[in-house]
């Protein structure tokens, strides 16, 4: 089951969403139980759900971490 989970879960208040996934909290919880259309539906709004986070709020996952040392994201 894909997942676009970080392992960084913290819900910012003003928004709901989660600082590492941008999720919300009921769709974490909910998650194992969406069909995998529906997950899908969910995974294509999360990157516009980050970037609406205040970038001092957003938490830096491993994924970032790695990509930064070794310039992946610029590459992409």
């Amino acid at each position: 089951m894909e997942s676009p989970c970080t392992s960084v879960c913290s819900i910012d208040i003003a928004t709901g969403f989660c600082r590492g996934c941008g999720r919300t909290g009921d769709e974490i919880a909910s998650w194992t139980l969406y069909s995998d259309r529906e997950r899908r539906h969910i995974m294509t709004g999360l990157h516009t759900r980050l970037n609406a986070l205040d970038p001092g709020l957003r938490l830096e996952t491993r994924n970032d971490r790695r990509d930064r040392r070794t310039g992946e994201r610029a590459r992409r």
